[in-house]
């Protein structure tokens, strides 16, 4: 990559200095310099790249067999799914798929509902200002099962059976990995709750440690058994003369309406759970539009606001008229300017975003106005970190009136003047690692596509350890409710109610330049998640970072925004820089209203394929952030 070791500056007659000019030397000072710690993949073929490296090669052995990137994607779903790689089957699913013969991008929706009598009034008689953390309250219905089922069936290549047998052999027992199994063991007195759980993750009770070991065979016959019924239910549908569709969808009405639901139900209602079997057959796997908005000449494909997709492409809206470049890859200039881009479009999206398939109705046309950022970009303060940067008013810039205008007016992530709280309904105390575990909570990564053309970025998550194990299904439950709001004035588009989705981080990410796919692209990390897909994106586009690179790089992390876990707490000003941050930036950015913390990484764990059209290869960067694994052919 570029550094400054090689310009050349000259005296001047008249006792100044010639050389580059100031924003190109800015440029070059700032811009990184640094060996990446994993290679980057080169492939042709096939290219496939999850969390874990078994789940990688389980991508793998589906390429082999000859299916395409979604079948390959569906089997690294799976395996990670039995792998709780911060999800388990019970979770929730979102894809982008670009399919080659319809040359569009496809959105999945398979995020599960809220069940019956998850209201409002309910969590409050609870005595809960939220739906919880854990626990068999904190579960939608079940939405991977059915977003894998439905991907494979319609877009997918190969059998369910073929596409299971990975993770079918795994859950016979496979060599737990010490990143999950630590994690048992850290979380097990909230494991010992649930019996069911107890007994799959806590293997040596009563011994010092109660998890399993890394590399100990990790065992899960009830799921193994779950998963047995859906490959049986495939087999009966072409035994029947089925096609090779609605084969598959004999799974999943096995999973949703068949024994396999009876069996999830009454194992959640046994917890104190409220799902009901009408609830799992009510709900369906949506195939949607994606959203999308320009930057610059490149296209840029997100979900939209039942996920909080929408908010990279306000992000990248607001700084498409800006000359980041100028300013230095991660010049304290750079970090304020986007730390003040995140404000605005991270505080849109903690009011406006929610279900679509649910009244009210989100503005997304005036949120992803160009001229609705135009105006917005205005409110930032060159010099100084805004804490009182509120939602806008997207009506503006589109059909309809505001019907909140009133909640807008009184809505607040900051402190009330003169006062050292955090607004009445932030004011329970917090744990500061505990906050920071919630604001990276969940997900996964996959990215796969083949040469066919297929590419998939998926983002799936929920019922992560300690995750709630549904009576003797072996499926992990989600903890998604967490992520709504019981207080309309907070955001009104994203109330608990039957029926509804919350509002997820969940955000795979595409990107098309001349129609054609340019970068796939998604991460691990609750809300940081467009915050780090909007650094890497920027990194490659206006930094000339390579894909492994741009993974890999020292980005920054704002907490401004509503954390979507826990106690949705705001931490206005509060940033994590990288420790390699220089110490005139750190000085910099405390001048400028910042109260920085430091890691050694904070790239978060991206995973991206980058398409070199012109020789039809594929360019593969895997996160050296936690486990995350790539191979290509």
């Amino acid at each position: 990559m570029t550094t400054a070791k090689n310009v050349e500056f000259k005296r001047t007659k008249n006792g100044g200095w010639s050389g580059p000019t100031l924003a190109v030397l800015l440029l070059l000072v700032a811009m990184p310099s640094w060996s990446t710690n994993k290679p980057m993949l080169y492939g042709k073929h096939w290219i496939a790249i999850t969390g874990k490296p078994l789940a990688a090669s389980a991508g793998a052995q589906i390429f082999q067999r000859g299916g395409n990137a979604v079948d390959a994607a569906c089997a690294m779903l799976a395996a990670t799914s039995t792998m709780f790689d911060v999800l388990s089957w019970g979770g929730e699913t979102q894809a982008l798929i670009y399919h080659p013969g319809e040359k569009k991008v496809i959105g999945i929706n398979a995020l599960g509902v809220a069940p019956s009598g998850a209201t409002a009034d309910y969590f409050r008689q609870q005595g809960m200002n939220q739906p919880p953390e854990y626990g068999p309250l904190a579960a939608v219905t079940p939405g991977t099962p059915g977003g894998l089922l439905v991907m494979l069936a319609r877009y997918g290549r190969l059998s369910l059976k073929e596409v299971l047998a990975p993770a079918m052999e795994m859950a016979k027992g496979y060599p737990i990995e010490a990143q999950t199994a630590d994690a048992m063991e850290r979380m097990k007195a909230e494991i010992r709750q649930w019996p069911s759980s107890a007994k799959l993750f806590l293997v040596h009770p009563g011994e010092s440690r109660e998890a399993p070991h890394p590399g100990e065979l990790f065992r899960q016959p009830d799921l193994y058994a779950t998963l047995a019924k859906l490959v049986a239910a495939e087999e009966q549908g072409l035994a029947a003369g089925m096609d090779r569709r609605s084969a598959i969808m004999q799974a999943y009405a096995r999973f949703y309406t068949g024994d396999i639901a009876e069996d999830f139900v009454a194992g959640s209602q046994a917890l104190g759970g409220l799902h009901t079997l009408k609830d799992l057959a009510d709900w369906q796997v949506h195939i949607e539009t994606p959203v999308m908005s320009t930057y610059k000449d490149i296209d840029v494909y997100k979900l939209t606001t039942w996920v909080q997709g929408p908010v990279m492409l306000q992000a990248l809206n607001l700084a498409e008229k800006i000359d980041l470049t100028a300013m230095g890859f991660n010049s304290a200039k750079y970090v304020h300017t986007l730390y003040q881009i995140m404000n605005l479009a991270f505080a849109d999206r903690d009011f406006y975003y929610g279900d679509p398939y649910v009244p009210p109705v989100e503005p997304i046309d005036g949120l992803l106005s160009k001229v609705y950022a135009d105006a917005r970009r205005k409110l930032i303060n060159p010099k100084h970190n805004d804490v009182a940067i509120k939602p806008g008013d997207p009506y503006l810039f589109q059909e309809g009136s505001n019907p909140y205008l009133d909640y807008l007016a009184r809505w607040t992530n900051h402190a009330q003047p003169g006062s050292n709280l955090m607004p009445p309904w932030q004011q329970a105390s917090v744990d500061a690692d505990a906050h920071q575990r919630r604001f990276l909570a969940g997900t996964t990564s996959i990215q796969a596509a083949d040469a066919q053309g297929w590419v998939v970025s998926v983002t799936p998550s929920g019922g992560w350890i300690p995750a709630v194990i549904a009576g003797d299904t072996g499926i992990g439950m989600s903890q998604r409710m967490q992520s709504f709001v019981t207080d309309e004035s907070q955001n009104p588009y994203n109330v608990v109610k039957p029926g509804q989705r919350p509002r997820a981080t969940l955000t795979p990410a595409m990107a098309l330049k001349e129609g054609r796919p340019y970068l796939s692209f998604a991460v691990q990390g609750g809300d940081i998640q467009d915050q780090v897909l909007l650094q890497f994106f920027l990194g490659m586009v206006e930094f000339g970072m390579n894909v492994q690179e741009a993974v890999e790089a020292p980005y920054f992390w704002s907490y401004q925004m509503r954390n979507s876990f826990g106690d949705h707490r705001a931490e206005p000003g509060k940033i994590l820089l990288n420790e390699q941050t220089p110490a005139w930036v750190r000085k910099k950015l405390v001048e400028m209203g910042y109260q920085p913390q430091y890691r050694d990484k904070t790239s978060g764990p991206i995973n991206a394929i980058h398409f070199d059209q012109r020789q039809g290869t594929f360019m593969g960067g895997a996160s050296d952030f936690g486990e995350d694994y790539g191979v290509a052919w």
